[in-house]
């Protein structure tokens, strides 16, 4: 059966939740939003392209920085509402300069830093 970008549930604005996460370790890399004409293009190009909703536009992460994401599967969950992107990530997935933009965790009802940004 082919995948059409289409039957994915989209929210009102047309968009569906996409989570990356690093392929070779399963760290969670980042969350973002796609609307069917991203995916189709993350599907086609290889190279993970999100919608900006700030911008309203479309972003292919790595462009402008350099940190692309390349695609090595695309997964959905069951009610069809969600994407999975598994993807090996070249440099930091944050704009704040660290591999992850889960950087912070709730400790002990404290906010810690977990992660550094990456020291070029």
């Amino acid at each position: 059966m082919e995948f059409d970008p289409n039957s994915l549930k989209y929210d009102s604005n047309g968009l569906v939740p996409v989570i990356a996460q690093e392929a070779a370790t399963g760290e969670v890399l980042m969350m973002a939003w796609m609307n069917a004409q991203a995916v189709t293009r993350t599907l086609e190009s290889g190279r993970v392209t999100y919608w900006s909703r700030s911008r309203q536009a479309f972003w292919i992460k790595g462009e402008s920085s350099g940190h692309v994401q390349e695609l090595v599967e695309l997964r959905f969950d069951c009610d069809s509402d969600c994407l999975l992107a598994l993807v090996r990530q070249t440099g930091p997935a944050c704009h704040t300069n660290r591999r992850s933009c889960f950087y912070r965790a709730v400790r002990s009802g404290q906010v810690v830093e977990i992660m550094s940004p990456i020291v070029d």
